[in-house]
């Protein structure tokens, strides 16, 4: 802030002198200036205000001594009439300390800051040395004041060093002690970390000489074991080949003598079989004759020589698989998967089977003849689990064996003279089961035929 300085006006010379500060108005001073003239400045009128300090009319006196204090000190230093109107509102408000002023005699007992305001404001003979007196009062009065203050901080300074000594004095003490018992404690502590390192030492050694024992006895075990585990195997071998060869033995001695009944049997019901049929076919009468019997006329079953000239059927006609299988002890014996993917390849394997032998089992029970459906297991990575239907046996060949190989074993296991027929498209199927008396068929003529069941 602009400090106020004295200068001579109009009024000041009217008085016979001007009288000039010849140094800024303190502090103090200046403050209770300020504060007079704010506690002043509301007893005045607009018009009565200097022009640069009516926008303050309408403050109080704290916020006008606040904001307008740097120019209500130079209003009041420049402008004459409002220091005087000033001084008039001062006399009216503190009449006496204005009247000792202008005496000449202020009052004793009267605040040195109050004294040199009110002087300043005033401005009687002799303004100056009073406004320097109290300033000076009160620069000697800070100045005690600090130095009473500096002389109360010292002392409580130098009662908390002294605190602060007696306190590191006692946390001296005390830390020493705890070192020292610190020290005591490291030394016990190193004294038993010394002996546990000897101890787990001793216990290492000791660990080093159980293991390398354990592994001895480990691999003594080990090669013991695997001895005897070589021998088990040896002997297991030998024992499964014994058990193999007695039942290979057995196996041959029932199988050479139930084969050969077998087929004593089967070939014996094949020549029953054929020769009731040929008695049928050849309507044979018996050996009484009877008057009926010379009488010119068809009998029901006998064919005309128009329907014997109808007998041969194409190869792709079914009604020559129905004649096949109403021969006696007719055995069809079916190529699956080529009956299959020549008729329904689409499908995958297991609709491909049940269908096919959904079909068969109908056939049997049409016809009555034995069946066997072939399906070609080589690539199966587990046995089929299926319920054969009612009529039809279902084979699958072995790992490394084909579905062709098992059906010519089948044709060969026939005896000579029984109807065999054997369904497939496979020419060396064909082929091979023509050699062995059997009768081969294409598979679209099952197709055909399972198509009308």
């Amino acid at each position: 802030m602009d400090q106020p300085t004295s200068g001579a006006g109009p009024a000041d010379e009217a008085d016979g002198g001007a009288e000039v500060l010849g140094r800024p108005l303190p502090e103090g001073v200046r403050r209770r200036v300020i504060a007079l003239v704010s506690d002043a400045f509301g007893g005045l009128t607009v018009s009565e205000l200097p022009a640069q300090l009516r926008q303050y009319a309408r403050f109080t006196p704290t916020r006008r001594a606040k904001f307008a204090g740097n120019a209500m000190a130079a209003a009041l230093e420049s402008d004459a009439l409002f220091r005087q109107r000033i001084g008039e509102r001062l006399g009216q408000s503190q009449p006496e300390l204005t009247g000792a002023l202008e005496a000449g005699s202020p009052p004793a007992a009267a605040d040195p800051l109050d004294v040199a305001a009110a002087a300043y404001v005033l401005r009687p003979v002799g303004w100056v040395k009073l406004v320097e007196s109290a300033g000076e009062e009160v620069q000697r009065a800070d100045a005690e004041r600090a130095d009473e203050e500096t002389r109360r901080e010292l002392e409580h300074l130098r009662e908390e060093l002294e605190r602060a000594r007696a306190h590191t004095r006692a946390e001296t003490e005390r830390l020493r002690t705890e070192l020292e018992a610190a020290r005591k404690e490291a030394e016990s502590l190193h004294r038993k970390l010394r002996s546990a390192l000897s101890e787990v030492k001793r216990g290492e050694a000791a660990l080093r000489r159980g293991v390398a024992e354990t592994e001895a006895v480990r691999a003594e075990s080990a090669a013991q074991l695997s001895a005897a585990e070589s021998e088990s195997r040896r002997l297991k071998g030998r024992l499964g080949e014994a058990e193999a060869a007695l039942e290979a033995s057995r196996r041959a001695t029932r199988e050479g003598r139930s084969v050969e009944d077998m087929r004593l049997r089967l070939l014996l019901d094949t020549v029953l079989d054929a020769a009731s049929g040929l008695r049928r076919e050849l309507a044979l009468p018996p050996a009484t004759t009877h008057p009926a019997d010379t009488v010119d006329a068809l009998e029901p079953g006998r064919m005309s020589p128009k329907d014997i000239a109808a007998r041969a059927l194409s190869e792709t006609d079914p009604a020559l698989l129905d004649q096949l299988l109403a021969l006696p002890q007719a055995h069809l014996i079916v190529d699956g998967y080529n009956v299959t993917k020549t008729g329904y390849p689409q499908m995958p394997l297991e609709k491909q089977r049940l269908r096919l032998l959904g079909g068969l089992s109908v056939l049997a029970a049409q016809t009555g003849a034995e069946m066997t459906c072939v399906f070609d297991g080589a690539e199966l990575a587990a046995p089929v689990l299926l319920a054969p239907p009612r009529g039809v046996r279902v084979l699958f060949s072995k790992p490394g064996v084909t579905a062709d190989e098992v059906i010519r074993q089948l044709a060969r296991a026939e005896p000579p003279g029984r109807p065999v027929v054997v369904v497939s498209t496979d020419r060396e199927v064909a082929d091979g089961v023509a050699k062995a008396g059997a009768r081969p068929v294409a598979s679209v003529l099952l197709l055909k035929r399972l198509s009308r069941v």
